[in-house]
């Protein structure tokens, strides 16, 4: 099972960081170590002084597919979840700096946080879910899937032209603007279309 994270995917988030916009989906993996473990609680590693939080919509993949056309995209997945991507900001910036991965800051345990699973069925569309982070009862990241550069289906079809996509993966979808440091005992808690889908500790 791998986790394949879309970079850069909101425009409002590509102008916070003072990104150039992609042409093409930015993509990096996350290793399956990277799951934060259910109900355990996400402990600031020692390498950072500035994790950032950035919420994500997650979709899992449900079967096997190479080069998959994006009109049949729709039937890799039947689930949506809501997650997190960790990043040592710190680190992240010192690696580009210098031309090298991003895998870091980017893939270190317990940076991929991964809540609970929904149907896709309970939704109108795939592409109009609204969804946010809650840092300690505080409103900090509010996106919608309708704002992004590249639609879910999109993204599948995309990513399975370099890697084979198999069941059980995980596609994080990139991450609206409003991205921030995590601190000790910060609470985040994540809601996708008004319901909560994940909770987190930070130590």
């Amino acid at each position: 099972m791998k986790l394949i994270c879309i970079g850069r995917n909101y425009a409002a988030h590509i102008e916070e960081l003072e990104n150039e916009r992609p042409t093409e989906p930015v993509v990096f993996i996350k290793p399956d170590s990277a799951i934060l473990p259910k109900e355990q609680d996400f402990y600031i590693p020692k390498f950072s002084e500035e994790i950032h939080y950035e919420v994500e919509v997650l979709v899992k993949i449900k079967k096997v597919g190479k080069h998959i056309s994006e009109q049949f995209a729709h039937k890799y997945y039947d689930e949506i979840g809501l997650g997190i991507d960790f990043t040592a900001r710190d680190l992240q910036s010192k690696l580009k700096a210098k031309g090298l991965p991003w895998e870091k800051a980017k893939g270190f345990d317990g940076s991929a946080v991964v809540g609970k699973w929904t149907s896709k069925d309970m939704y109108e569309s795939v592409d109009k879910l609204g969804f946010s982070l809650l840092k300690n009862e505080e409103n900090v990241q509010n996106g919608n899937t309708s704002l992004m550069l590249w639609k879910i289906d999109e993204l599948i079809s995309y990513v399975s032209t370099y890697f084979t996509l198999k069941k059980g993966d995980i596609l994080f979808t990139g991450t609206p603007a409003g991205v921030g440091k995590v601190s000790p005992n910060d609470y985040l808690s994540g809601i996708l279309e008004g319901e909560q889908l994940f909770e987190i500790n930070v130590r």
